[in-house]
């Protein structure tokens, strides 16, 4: 009786993922300016994608030691299981770049419509410091647009959302009548999973930057605390920034200079707690299906997730709408009554726990990235950083 809430629910966040791509990746790569992306802008977007690449890795690696829902069989609950093949490494970065743009769009194909909207973003870029009066106007004019889809698409994220605590419920209400309480187990073992990630993500990554350019490491973690803990709480790093810029200027040194363009660019384009969830969730949705990923499928999925954060973070529902990007991506299709969608719905009936863990981690990566560069351009005011 509830399962058609919850098809409805699957049905609605399909139908939003290729505008929310295609919106917020254009809006996101052509928001940098040729003029910011000077010394300062090229060290701190290499420093985001480096630590985001190596939280995926983290995401990747803790699932497959940790191996969630290796045990849990729902196939029983829809009667079927879909296969799925494997593209070999060649295929999948050839397939990156579309032959024709507009095909990707129309099949909901992930990557390939991710690169060209990359493509036409950096496009816009340029056409905006045009020294034609002209080309200016029509870069502008074409940004003024998609800027005014991307506001439209946030409405309708939101109330798509609004409806996600039904759809949710009657996912997991699915699960629950036919599985009982074996269930807890997995989803138990997929929030552990995720949080030792977090933690290894923290002293592997964040606190070699910290050696590598001369600085304590336990006085970062020790600073970092406040915009940390209130990502934790608010679950959003738009309404954490000013607690960063904050911290970043009177706790830690950084000049304005500096964490005024980072920590924007970071709420934007680094996603480091979000791109480890994905690793984790990716191998529990795979391993409940009874297939797990090859090395072909987790390099898809590490190319997913560093490409789609570079527009997707301001999104309400971010993780839940990347996750389902690289599901698809990796031919795990979340259609709608599948074993996919029930393991899917599984995840974001959990998601309140998770998304604190990893939105205050995306805060912290942000943070880092801040004093990264301030302390490698010696602007780090080193009597405040010591205090």
């Amino acid at each position: 009786m509830l399962k058609p809430f919850g098809d409805v629910f699957i049905r609605l966040l399909k139908m939003i993922m290729i505008p929310v791509i295609v919106c917020t990746l254009i809006v996101g790569a052509s928001s940098i300016s040729p003029a910011h992306l000077g010394k300062v802008g090229v060290k701190i977007i290499a420093f985001y994608m480096a630590t985001s690449l190596c939280a995926i890795v983290i995401g990747l690696f803790v699932g497959s030691v940790l191996q969630p829902g290796i045990w849990l069989e729902l196939a029983h609950i829809t009667g079927v299981t879909k296969e799925f093949k494997s593209s070999g490494l060649v295929e999948i970065l050839l397939n990156i770049i579309p032959a024709n743009p507009f095909g990707p769009i129309a099949n909901a194909e992930v990557l390939p419509t991710i690169c060209f909207c990359l493509f036409f973003g950096i496009a816009l870029v340029f056409y905006k410091d045009s020294e034609s009066q002209a080309v200016r106007n029509a870069a502008e004019n074409v940004c003024l647009f998609f800027e005014g889809m991307n506001s439209v698409m946030f409405k309708v994220v939101g109330w798509v959302m609004q409806y996600a605590p039904i759809g949710v419920f009657a996912l997991i209400f699915i699960v629950f009548s036919k599985s009982g309480a074996e269930v807890f187990g997995p989803l138990a073992n997929v929030t552990l999973s995720l949080y030792i990630g977090l933690a290894l993500q923290i002293s592997l990554v964040y606190c070699v930057a910290c050696l590598f350019v001369g600085l304590n490491p336990l006085i970062f973690i020790r600073k970092v605390r406040p915009p940390m803990i209130t990502a934790f709480v608010t679950r959003s790093s738009g309404v954490t920034l000013p607690v960063s810029m904050e911290t970043a200027e009177k706790d830690m040194g950084v000049p304005r200079s500096i964490y005024g363009f980072t920590l924007p660019v970071g709420a934007t384009i680094n996603m480091d707690g979000t791109t480890i969830y994905l690793g984790v969730c990716a191998i529990f949705i795979a391993n409940v299906v009874g297939m797990p990923l090859d090395f072909a499928q987790q390099l898809t999925v590490v190319i997913t997730a560093l490409l789609a954060s570079i527009g997707t973070a301001g999104v309400p529902g971010a993780g839940a709408i990347m996750l389902l990007m690289v599901l698809e991506s990796v031919g795990l299709k979340v259609e709608a009554g599948s074993v996919i969608a029930i393991a899917y719905g599984m995840i974001l009936g959990i998601d309140a726990i998770l998304d604190m863990g990893r939105t205050s981690m995306n805060v912290v990566g942000d943070m880092m990235g801040a004093v990264f560069v301030a302390k490698s351009e010696r602007e780090l005011d080193e009597e405040i950083w010591n205090s």
